[in-house]
């Protein structure tokens, strides 16, 4: 699993790739907390997840822009995700740490998640995101 910053004019764009699609949400929800806090550690915070949409991207959107509102109303930074993908249907854990400004400053705001370039594409044995979030 790996993502990278790719250039984009105002917003950050990232490319997201994984094995599996499970695996992808997971690393995508880590790859927005990196772009927030600078870093997304392993901590002991456990969250209930569960969403559903009518295709692939808008599931991705659905579950980034929960991670992102569950990340500021509860002060978690999450490192990662265990998720169980059915149809159109996802539903898991979010793992994380809870936020401390001293630990967590290094990033920036991030606002949205954005549906234009928003794809989630399937090639041989990976998964690949490509995702702009609104700063």
């Amino acid at each position: 699993m790996t993502f990278r910053e790719l250039e984009h004019t105002a917003d950050v764009r990232i490319r997201v790739e994984a094995g599996s699609l499970e695996e992808l949400f997971s690393e995508a929800a880590r790859a927005l907390m990196t772009i927030m806090y600078g870093v997304a550690e392993v901590g002991g915070l456990e969250v209930p997840v569960e969403v559903s949409a009518h295709d692939r991207e808008s599931l991705m959107h659905t579950f980034l822009s929960e991670v992102l509102y569950i990340s500021e109303v509860r002060d978690i930074v999450v490192s990662g995700a265990r998720v169980t993908i059915t149809g159109n249907d996802l539903t898991g854990t979010l793992y994380g740490e809870p936020f401390s400004p001293e630990k967590h400053s290094s990033g920036m705001e991030v606002k949205g998640i954005s549906f234009s370039g928003l794809s989630v594409a399937h090639a041989h044995d990976s998964y690949t995101l490509e995702v702009i979030f609104d700063v």
